[in-house]
C-alpha cells in the first residue's frame, strides 16, 4: 500500500484538513483503497517522511521538513480539490 503524508506547522489541526481532501480526491480517483494518508506535525513529519510514497506541505516548511526520500509536493491552497488533484494524480501512476 502507498502512503501519503500530509504535513502543517504545528498540531495536525491543517493537516487534518489537507489528509481530509486528499482522502476526497483519491475517492474520486477510486484509489482510496490502495493508499493510506497520515496526518502529522513537521516534527513527526521528519520521521514519518521515511516510510512515505508522497509528502504534500506548504512552501514555507519544505525547508524545515529537511531531505527526504519520499516525493514532496506543495500544496498551497490546501482547500482547493483541484489543486490536490491535479498535482496529486501524476504521481499516482493510473
Amino acid at each position: 500500500m502507498k502512503k501519503i503524508l500530509t504535513v502543517c506547522g504545528m498540531g495536525i489541526g491543517t493537516s487534518l484538513i489537507l489528509k481530509n481532501n486528499t482522502e476526497k480526491v483519491l475517492r474520486g480517483l477510486g484509489q482510496d483503497r490502495e493508499i493510506d494518508v497520515e496526518a502529522a506535525d513537521i516534527g513527526t513529519a521528519r520521521g514519518a517522511a521515511r516510510t512515505a510514497d508522497v509528502v504534500l506541505i506548504s512552501q514555507e516548511l519544505v525547508e524545515q521538513l529537511g531531505d527526504v526520500h519520499s516525493k514532496v509536493i506543495v500544496i498551497n491552497n490546501f482547500l482547493s480539490l483541484d489543486e490536490i488533484k491535479s498535482k496529486l494524480e501524476p504521481e499516482l501512476e493510473l
